[in-house]
């Protein structure tokens, strides 16, 4: 090989080198358009109204919720997910207690909501905002918004600790949602244990404290746990029944799932922002200067 080729390459490698590290990288890594995933979460002796039995039962809970990308919908700056969620009742041998959806988007690189494609709750149109699935990459230990589908809000996630999850490392992060009214329902007041005849209107209403473990360099939850308080009011404000209460914790498969999913993932971006750079440095450097003593040597 010419000492000019030799110098050529080598110098070619050394300009890469950044190029991939810091313009090339950060456009690779991003959230997946093509998105397909199943979590599953329990909730051991939860409380809910039943629909079937008008009355609140004690069981627990199997809550299978699938995730799909759509591809169509995505571009080069966001990305499109469908959700879908089952509740099953364990304890009762009753499936599908209840099925909620969702469709949401946001910036594949940001993780922040984005407003479009018929982003929905129940088919109820929605303003996104805040985190919506991941936290963004290279998360830091601060404070984020992050949206809560159940008040359909962003409310503040507060960093509380580092943790481990499997032995990878994560931060932790707190969200409370305050007291919000999430809708308004019409019930037999029998039911509810009141003196009328009839039906009357009740208002749901939805608090809780959600702790999310994040992987910090690729912003991916590993574990999360949602405390979930639901209960009916009645329009004067007093509390007539449970509608919803129990802790919901993803299952130990789940969290090793997404755990081997994060290290995966970090592995890559490691590859891609540090490796495979500091490769073509090496490699580059090493050319520019064999070609050189090539050169000298030729020259002598």
């Amino acid at each position: 090989m010419s000492t000019l080729v030799l110098i050529g390459v080598g110098a070619f490698f050394i300009a890469l080198a950044p190029l991939l590290k810091f313009w090339a990288a950060p456009k690779l890594i991003a959230a997946p358009a093509n998105q397909f995933g199943i979590t599953e979460l329990e909730a051991k002796g939860a409380q809910y109204f039943s629909k079937q039995d008008l009355k609140v039962l004690t069981a627990d809970l199997r809550v299978i919720v699938t995730t799909r990308g759509d591809v169509k919908e995505a571009n080069s700056q966001r990305v499109v997910w469908d959700e879908a969620t089952v509740i099953n009742d364990v304890t009762n041998s009753r499936p599908q207690i209840d099925l909620s959806d969702r469709r949401s988007a946001f910036d594949k690189y940001s993780g922040v909501g984005v407003n479009c494609c018929g982003v929905n709750i129940g088919k109820a149109p929605v303003t996104l905002e805040g985190q919506i699935y991941k936290f963004p990459f290279d998360v830091e230990k601060k404070t984020y918004k992050v949206f809560n589908s159940s008040a359909a809000k962003a409310f503040d996630a507060t960093f509380v600790r580092e943790d481990q999850v499997n032995g990878l490392p994560v931060y932790v992060f707190e969200q409370s949602v305050p007291a919000t009214k999430v809708a308004t329902l019409t019930a037999p007041a029998s039911v509810l244990g009141m003196t009328e005849t009839g039906d009357v209107q009740v208002d749901r209403w939805y608090d809780g404290k959600t702790t999310f473990w994040i992987e910090p360099t690729t912003g991916a939850p590993v574990n999360q746990e949602v405390q979930r308080h639901e209960v009916l009011k009645t329009q004067d404000g007093i509390e007539r029944s449970a509608a919803f209460i129990g802790t919901l914790k993803m299952t130990d498969k789940t969290v090793a799932d997404l755990v081997n999913s994060a290290e995966s993932n970090k592995s890559q971006m490691n590859l891609l922002r540090n490796i495979v750079p500091l490769i073509l440095l090496i490699v580059g450097v090493a050319a520019v200067v064999a070609g050189v003593l090539l050169a000298r040597r030729r020259s002598s």
